[in-house]
């Protein structure tokens, strides 16, 4: 969890506990994962813009990077516009003194004029302190319908990754790996079973994880497909 002042307001910004680089299943991007390590280990590119769909795993991917700050012991904060952009923009003032700040859905502040000036503020104090910024959208920062000049040259600068979605045949594995950090055995037949079964985004998939995970507890049998079956009414 990060902790800030801002000039009017005091937020504590939660990080998913599971969302690290340990359950995170690259696919066809290791080299982005790359890219952020170098970027915290004082190697790579201050700025980085990641963007991909919806289900891709960039909020995932942020506060990863989040946790791994805090592992090397610097200080970040990751801030999701989906819960922040109703709020004033004020609270990006100070965030400069921190080793990393992490935002997330840039495309929500497209074309809102305080938003976009303080971000372009931000990024200009950030730069001038040194300190690292990572920022995810839907699409490329040309794409962003950014109204302000400046922000949208800002955002060309540093390095723009392209966060490509899982196969479905990731998606199995992916499946596979989020049981085990959950220390759960999930059979290659049963992780098929769920995927062609179950809900296609990753987030769901990882929720009715978490189902099964709490009803083989209860019940102490392990994930087999009748059990599946059994536990979600298929």
């Amino acid at each position: 969890m990060a902790d800030f002042q801002s000039s009017q307001l005091s937020l504590s910004i939660g990080l998913r506990d599971d969302a690290t680089f340990a359950n995170f299943f690259p696919g066809d991007n290791d080299w982005l994962l790359q890219a952020i390590h170098a970027q915290l280990s004082g190697q790579g590119e201050v700025f980085q813009y990641i963007y991909g769909s919806e289900d891709s795993g960039k909020s995932h991917l942020l506060q990863a990077a989040c946790h791994l700050a805090d592992e090397k012991n610097l200080s970040s904060v990751y801030l999701p516009l989906d819960e922040l952009a109703l709020l004033s923009p004020d609270l990006l003032e100070g965030l400069e003194n921190l080793d990393l700040v992490c935002i997330d859905d840039l495309h929500l502040i497209a074309g809102r004029s305080k938003w976009e000036t303080a971000v372009f503020h931000l990024f200009n104090r950030l730069r001038d302190s040194g300190r690292c910024l990572i920022i995810s959208a839907d699409v490329p920062p040309a794409q962003l319908g950014i109204k302000l000049p400046d922000l949208s040259s800002r955002l060309a600068w540093g390095v723009t990754l392209s966060l490509q979605k899982l196969s479905d045949e990731q998606k199995n594995e992916a499946l596979k790996l989020r049981a085990r950090e959950r220390g759960l055995e999930l059979a290659d037949d049963v992780a098929r079973y769920i995927l062609h079964r179950g809900p296609r985004t990753l987030r769901e998939l990882f929720g009715m994880l978490e189902q099964l995970d709490h009803a083989s507890l209860m019940a102490k049998r392990k994930l087999t497909i009748p059990f599946v079956r059994e536990t979600l009414k298929w």
